[in-house]
């Protein structure tokens, strides 16, 4: 049993079970906080039970994201000892940041937004959920500033054998890390508003509590529209600055293999890793990899064989990931599209309610499929150019992780299966009658 092997997986399964519930955190915040906003301006009791019923539901996903985020970051003391020695002096600082900082904020105001319904004016309660959802953003920001670090390293300098912070504000501001933060908030608000949609869409086409859940679609339709686009843009930004620091990357995401100008894109496709070129191919667009990449028709690209076959990440997992996202993420467009022209008869869209219905999950899915592409794209580093994944896991034996991986995965089950009842349960019944 290689204890690397276990020790990626473990922190895989355990990290993308904690997103499950991190993006739906960051974006239904904000939905929750304009509701209530609305309240606070109109008086409307309809937007006060909007918000109690949403912020219900944000709450459950928040406590079930706490527990299994903590485990996270033990991890990189268990598993990870090696990485945390080596570049503990830049990546832990901004680990203590988010967590006694902007945890610490996200927490309290949450506190004093459950607990202050009668004690704070309908204004200053609403003005709390935006201090919520700032300090969930906010936390978000210095787990995605870490994130860029290990993508592209910038702001130390290696002194006594490990690397040692020199400019924090370099690191900070560090282009990778920006790009990341731009891309994942508007995907965050976009999965909320996909959630606040399916929910709403399944009380519409139950012909129940109408007033609520039309305006609820409709609110999360405008968020979303403008979500799916801004994610568009912010994706097409960092492709662009993934093609000047991580041409590997580039390269296993569209699964190509040789050097060359006016590269193409292949829509389908089935790589072989060993054979060092793709079993088929259908649909090449030519040009397009190298207007994609660096906004020219005519650039080179450079081709997997360029690089030494130690140096390559999966591609498989990579060319297929990259694919879901971006496909999702054109569906994404055109649902919202089609629900602007909706969205004054939705009661009469049954076909369309049902779309949205199922299509809960996939925002879950491309967000998923995003992040997969963004680290196993990286391998095999686990700070880019600087260390390598094999050099950072914890000198332990390989049974120990496995003890600790089927204990995550039972444990994880149990915490998910809880978490996503009582959401499905409160969704399903929707607003309480005596808030009526």
């Amino acid at each position: 049993m290689d204890p690397v092997f276990l020790s990626r997986l473990q922190f895989a399964v355990a990290t993308m079970f904690h997103f499950l519930f991190v993006p739906l955190t960051l974006g239904l915040s904000i939905i929750i906080a304009y509701m209530e906003t609305q309240y606070a301006r109109t008086g409307d009791k309809t937007y006060l039970r909007m918000t109690k019923f949403w912020g219900k539901l944000f709450l459950i996903n928040f406590a079930v994201g706490v527990v299994t985020g903590i485990t996270l970051e033990f991890q990189f003391g268990t598993n990870w000892s090696r990485y945390s020695e080596y570049v503990g002096d830049v990546f832990g600082s901004l680990l203590a940041i988010e967590a006694t900082v902007a945890f610490f904020l996200e927490s309290t105001f949450i506190g004093i937004w459950i607990f202050g319904w009668k004690k704070l004016s309908p204004k200053a309660h609403a003005g709390v959920m935006w201090l919520v959802a700032i300090a969930g953003n906010f936390s978000a920001l210095w787990i995605l500033t870490a994130n860029g670090f290990m993508q592209h390293p910038v702001g130390y300098t290696i002194r006594n054998n490990r690397a040692e912070m020199t400019d924090f504000t370099e690191l900070i501001f560090n282009k990778f890390s920006l790009l990341e933060i731009l891309h994942m908030i508007p995907s965050a608000c976009l999965l909320g508003a996909f959630f606040v949609m399916g929910i709403s869409a399944y009380h519409l086409l139950k012909k129940q509590h109408l007033e609520i859940f039309n305006r609820s679609f409709r609110i999360a339709l405008v968020f979303g529209l403008v979500s799916s686009f801004a994610v568009a843009f912010t994706g097409d930004l960092h492709g662009i600055h993934v093609a000047e620091v991580q041409p590997a990357k580039l390269a296993a995401m569209e699964a190509h293999w040789e050097t060359q100008t006016k590269a193409p894109i292949i829509l389908f496709a089935w790589p072989d890793q060993e054979a060092e070129k793709n079993l088929w191919e259908f649909g090449s667009l030519p040009g397009l990899l190298s207007f994609l990449g660096f906004h020219d028709f005519n650039a080179t690209v450079q081709g997997l064989n360029d690089f030494p076959k130690e140096d390559r990440p999966p591609v498989l997992l990579t060319f297929i990931g990259f694919r879901i996202m971006v496909g999702l993420g054109t569906l994404f467009i055109l649902l919202t599209l089609i629900g602007l022209f909706k969205r004054n008869r939705l009661v009469d869209s049954p076909g369309y309610l049902k779309t949205m219905l199922w299509a809960i999950p996939l925002p879950y899915i491309a967000i998923e499929m995003g992040w997969m592409v963004a680290e196993v794209g990286r391998q095999p580093w686990i700070v880019y150019g600087l260390m390598r994944t094999s050099e950072a896991a914890s000198p332990i034996a390989g049974y120990q992780v496995m003890i600790s991986l089927i204990a995550f995965i039972v444990v994880y089950g149990l915490l998910g299966a809880v978490g996503f009842f009582l959401m499905a349960k409160n969704a399903i019944k929707g607003p309480k009658p005596e808030e009526a």
